[in-house]
């Protein structure tokens, strides 16, 4: 080996120095995409939680009533509140029924007994759909599925709802 230094010309050093400052820029614009795909899977996710309906237990009768309320949602870094509804009532041994308005068709909104043709059923005016009062789909109507239902339970004395829970093959 001889002990002369090698010695790194002109164009080695700007080709090492632009490959340096290249790659520390590329680094640096990787940063934030990186974040993004990262940082909202490490944060604790809120959906699944209960939400108070504002709804007395007291207050719910055999008859079913619609029910809005609104959740907070965070997407990544945008917060919304979104609105949601349910059908309530109470069956007859006193188990609560929340029922999703939403028709398992198309995606139209039901409403209890919405056609005069049909009392006692909850009705879908998108395709003539009908479903029974305990959310299961009329056999020979559009909707092969009874209505999704809510998570649910009962906090000093208020209704709280969740996620739906669909019901195929019910």
């Amino acid at each position: 080996m001889s002990d002369k230094k090698q010695q790194v010309s002109r164009r080695q050093f700007l080709n090492y120095t632009l490959t340096g400052v290249g790659g520390f820029m590329a680094a640096g614009l990787l940063v934030s995409p990186i974040r993004m795909a990262i940082d909202p899977v490490l944060k604790e996710s809120s959906s699944g939680d209960l939400v108070n309906v504002g709804l007395s237990v007291d207050d719910i009768t055999s008859e079913p009533q619609r029910v809005d309320w609104t959740v907070e949602q965070v997407d990544g870094w945008y917060e919304s509140e979104p609105s949601r509804s349910a059908w309530v009532y109470k069956e007859d041994n006193g188990d609560i029924v929340a029922l999703s308005p939403i028709c398992t068709h198309l995606g139209c909104v039901v409403s209890w007994e919405g056609s005069e043709q049909y009392p006692n059923q909850f009705f879908c005016p998108c395709h003539d759909g009908r479903y029974e009062k305990d959310g299961t789909n009329v056999p020979g109507t559009p909707p092969l599925a009874p209505l999704a239902v809510y998570e649910q339970e009962v906090r000093d004395g208020m209704l709280f709802l969740g996620n739906t829970i669909s019901r195929e093959g019910a």
